[in-house]
């Protein structure tokens, strides 16, 4: 599950099955069915993040306010060839 927001596209990561039931009682859709799947956060910054496409991102537990977190594309959080502030054919940030 994506959202856009300000030409990056986010991935919404949910650290538990809890956060999920929150983002969907916030959304108005507590009542349908949401399959989910367990991943590594780190296979979704390292794997899922370079393979969108565009700049992505993830924000996690999204439905939580300020306990919710929020992990752009940039260097050190993705790999560098998929951050925004780095530069692939000359290898400097941007």
């Amino acid at each position: 599950m994506t959202a856009d927001l300000g030409g990056i596209r986010f991935i919404l990561a949910f650290s538990d099955e809890q956060a999920l039931a929150r983002y969907a009682v916030a959304r108005g859709q507590a009542d349908r069915e949401w399959t989910y799947q367990t991943v590594l956060g780190a296979r979704l910054l390292d794997v899922a993040v370079p393979a969108a496409g565009v700049p992505c991102g993830v924000a996690l537990d999204c439905a939580d306010g300020e306990e919710g977190m929020v992990y752009p594309p940039v260097r050190g959080i993705v790999p560098d060839e998929a951050a925004l502030d780095f530069d692939a054919d000359t290898g400097d940030t941007k």
